[in-house]
């Protein structure tokens, strides 16, 4: 049963992220696309609409077409269907917030790709956050899963788990 449940939870998490990711970005292209950008907090929060065709931070932008959807869509589909494989041949290993990391990274990946694939490269990335001319990028939901994922994973990864002791 501990295998099973860590597979639904696994997909649960993707799903719900993936939804997420999806629901938000449609946002984006109905109240900001062609819109003024929103700001919070004294333009600490930022929502403008913008398109990025590139990895993180526009890297790769200007390759060529060809080699932008084999670097950024194929490449990263591979591994997306390599993270779910060792997901799944790991599970009974792995602990319940491990899991839940792999689903978050999962999510972010396939909430991009879904993007990459069905709208020609063009990734819809619609945050800003900083304070004066100090700012991240401009990025989406798929992004913040997958940092937290990442962040989550050095976490749990490099933390050692409790022993158990076997009495005799």
């Amino acid at each position: 049963m501990q295998f099973r449940f860590k597979i639904i939870l696994f997909c649960l998490v993707s799903v719900v992220f993936i939804g997420c990711d999806r629901y938000t970005k449609e946002l984006a292209k109905t109240h900001l696309m062609n819109h003024p950008d929103i700001s919070y907090f004294h333009n600490t929060i930022r929502l403008e609409y913008a398109e990025n065709t590139g990895a993180a931070l526009s890297l790769g932008d200007s390759l060529p077409k060809a080699i932008s959807f084999w670097a950024l869509s194929i490449m990263p589909l591979a591994l997306m269907v390599a993270l779910l494989v060792y997901t799944i041949r790991k599970a009974n290993e792995l602990n319940r917030a491990k899991v839940i990391c792999l689903a978050l990274i999962f999510a972010g990946g396939m909430g991009n790709l879904i993007d990459r694939i069905f709208f020609d490269r063009h990734v819809t990335d619609f945050m800003n956050i900083g304070i004066q001319n100090l700012r991240t990028g401009i990025f989406n939901v798929a992004d913040v899963c997958i940092t937290v994922g990442a962040i989550g994973m050095m976490l749990f990864f490099t933390r050692r788990e409790p022993q158990t002791l076997v009495e005799v």
